[in-house]
């Protein structure tokens, strides 16, 4: 199980320590390691982004196609969001910081 402090590594999927620039397990250099703790704003960005596209087009999933859930950003097309209520669920995720990208990282406001 994954931790505050570990990421998946892009390659092979491994749990790795969030700050390591290469996977210890498959020798993979991590996409966006800039040799500091950067990306704190671009993953504030794309919180911003996930919830202002639930907000605005929760009810035909496109949070859920950014976010690599496109079996879930399917059904909610066809089901217009479940009605409205899919989208409320999600942004009430969204907003307390439960929610993951497809793979399993947070995104956080």
């Amino acid at each position: 199980m994954k931790q505050e402090n570990e990421k998946y590594c892009a390659e092979c999927g491994s749990v790795i320590n969030i700050k390591a620039e290469i996977c210890p397990k498959c020798g993979v250099r991590q996409p966006g390691y800039g040799g500091t703790i950067s990306g704190t704003s671009e993953k504030d960005n794309k919180a911003i982004l996930v919830l202002l596209l639930c907000f605005f087009l929760g009810v035909l999933g496109i949070h859920r196609f950014y976010t690599g859930h496109t079996g879930i950003g399917v059904a909610q097309l066809l089901t217009l969001g479940g009605c409205g209520i899919w989208t409320l669920i999600d942004l009430i995720i969204i907003i307390t910081g439960n929610y993951t990208d497809v793979n399993g990282n947070p995104i956080k406001l």
